[in-house]
């Protein structure tokens, strides 16, 4: 009765689920993972699509946290050898060192359009453990991190991720092959460790200028940062009067160690 109950899991707003229906895609997501620790960390299984690829590679060390409680029924039903591995848990509380005692890991999915942020920024804060990220997100949101300075799309997520990551497009997926369709044309990137361990400046201070600035994007830096005490004798002449998307990680670093504490 139970194997009948969970054959197919019902696709939940809230969770922001969408189920990628096409295996080409499935399999060619993960063939493009490096995995180079072996440690994986699948967010959101679904059910299973990714997984059952993950699970086929000999290389690969497989963990994965999933939300919904129907999800982990069927994993579970489905992929018995998985079972031990499942962690049914919110992946935004998970402590990332704990997961592979300390070691690097690499994380994969098809992560909820809804939380794409937040999974970003938990990333980016867990970089110690982090080698390597690969996942789909919405288009809007891939090209947010992926963008360089001067593009309309540059922003906070994109200095903060790139501060530590190599980004990469890997490639875009229509919306045609998830039940349901998102509204939303998706993409799947790369996010590769760079050698940059410590910022060298403070970092909360970078983060907090990075946000300041892009929260009044229109503004020139001198009027969104009046707040922070700059020495501007340590900056390049026109700096302050720019905006902050024309700043590259390495000018909002020297922006950072301008502010006379």
């Amino acid at each position: 009765n139970n194997r009948h109950k969970v054959e197919n899991v019902k696709a939940k707003k809230q969770l922001g689920q969408h189920f990628l229906k096409d295996e080409n895609i499935a399999r060619k997501t993960v063939e493009s993972l490096q995995a180079s620790s072996g440690n994986v960390l699948e967010v959101g299984a679904g059910m299973g699509v990714l997984t059952k690829y993950l699970l086929a590679d000999e290389r690969i060390n497989l963990r994965v946290v999933e939300i919904d409680k129907e999800s982990v029924e069927y994993l579970n039903i489905h992929y018995p050898q998985l079972t031990e591995h499942l962690i049914s848990a919110d992946f935004l509380k998970q402590d990332l060192m704990q997961l592979f005692n300390g070691e690097n890991l690499s994380v994969i999915g098809n992560f909820p359009y809804n939380i794409s942020s937040q999974i970003l920024f938990k990333i980016v804060d867990n970089r110690n453990y982090v080698e390597e990220m690969l996942g789909m997100f919405q288009k809007e949101v891939a090209d947010r991190v992926i963008a360089q300075p001067g593009s309309k799309v540059y922003g906070i997520v994109s200095v903060l991720v790139q501060a530590f990551y190599d980004v990469k497009y890997l490639f875009t997926v229509s919306n045609a092959v998830f039940s349901p369709p998102p509204k939303v044309t998706s993409a799947v990137i790369q996010l590769r460790r760079n050698q940059t361990a410590q910022l060298s400046c403070d970092e909360s201070l970078f983060k907090a200028i990075v946000k300041t600035a892009f929260n009044q994007r229109r503004k020139m830096l001198r009027s969104s940062l009046k707040g922070f005490n700059i020495d501007e004798t340590k900056l390049p002449e026109n700096r302050l009067t720019m905006r902050p998307e024309q700043l590259s990680v390495a000018d909002f670093i020297q922006l950072t160690n301008a502010v006379i504490k």
